[in-house]
């Protein structure tokens, strides 16, 4: 995110749409760093007649938010996520859209060998972590967290739940069971917006959180359960056995286990503390 909003010294306009929980990037800045073209509206306009699909696909692709415009006022200008905006610079044929496109072609060469391989996404998840400065035990714990994360998503898809908006909704259900904070209020806690949640949680914050969705997936598999609804009741059953276990150690060490503690950048030299 960062490499796109600030690129080659040059701002990039930016919102964080906080339904969606993603960014969106003024097209019109992107397009006028890579091709550094006069008129930006006639540069778009040839750039869809020779990319028929993209334009076929552009009111998709862009939508309408509103931002600070040149003369300081709020305006709605085009706009794109970095999915959409990845896109649109396939079809700029500038050398400042290179090193764009060979990210893109890396990414989807590493994707394709994970598919034919799925350890290589375990290995590559666990390196990246090492990179960002994490400790091995704290990793160990991460990889454990997105596995049975796995195991309860796939459980809620072959149940009737469908993704993204019911996945989220039971994830919540999960988090305000067992630590008492949706997943958008933990994030206000910890001063995080588009960052994953649980990148940012200590050891006992994930472990925690690996019991609530665990639990969940137990009372979901041994009463069948079946539907949204039924699924929410589950999810806030198997949130309220790790509620109750987190409260029993705050009770017995005096000490909360959620922190507003977080591995952002000018943090990573400290700890997160247990």
């Amino acid at each position: 995110m960062s490499n796109i909003k600030l690129f080659e010294s040059k701002q990039i306009r930016s919102v964080w749409n906080e339904q969606e929980e993603k960014w969106y990037f003024s097209v019109q800045d992107v397009i006028s760093i890579l091709t550094e073209s006069s008129d930006i509206k006639q540069y778009i306009k040839r750039m869809l007649s020779r990319d028929v699909i993209l334009k076929g696909n552009w009111g998709t692709i862009c939508t309408p938010v509103e931002m600070i415009a040149a003369d300081g006022k709020k305006r709605k200008i085009q706009a794109a996520d970095a999915q959409g905006l990845l896109r649109i610079i396939q079809s700029v044929p500038s050398p400042k859209s290179e090193p764009f496109k060979l990210w893109l072609a890396k990414v989807g060469a590493e994707r394709l060998e994970e598919i034919e391989n799925p350890e290589l996404a375990t290995l590559r998840t666990r390196e990246l972590y090492k990179l960002k400065g994490y400790a091995d035990d704290w990793i160990e714990k991460r990889m454990r967290s997105i596995a049975i994360r796995e195991e309860l998503t796939e459980e809620w898809k072959n149940r009737g739940v469908k993704e993204k908006l019911e996945y989220a909704i039971l994830t919540a259900e999960i988090s305000k069971a067992t630590f008492g904070l949706t997943p958008k209020e933990y994030k206000e806690i910890k001063g995080l917006k588009s960052q994953n949640l649980r990148d940012h949680m200590s050891d006992l914050e994930l472990i925690f959180s690996m019991l609530g969705e665990a639990s969940t997936k137990e009372i979901t598999v041994n009463t069948d359960t079946q539907g949204f609804d039924e699924n929410k009741k589950a999810a806030k059953a198997g949130g309220k056995i790790a509620g109750d276990a987190r409260k029993q150690l705050e009770l017995k060490s005096g000490k909360k286990v959620v922190t507003n503690q977080n591995y952002l950048p000018e943090n990573k030299n400290k700890k997160i503390e247990e």
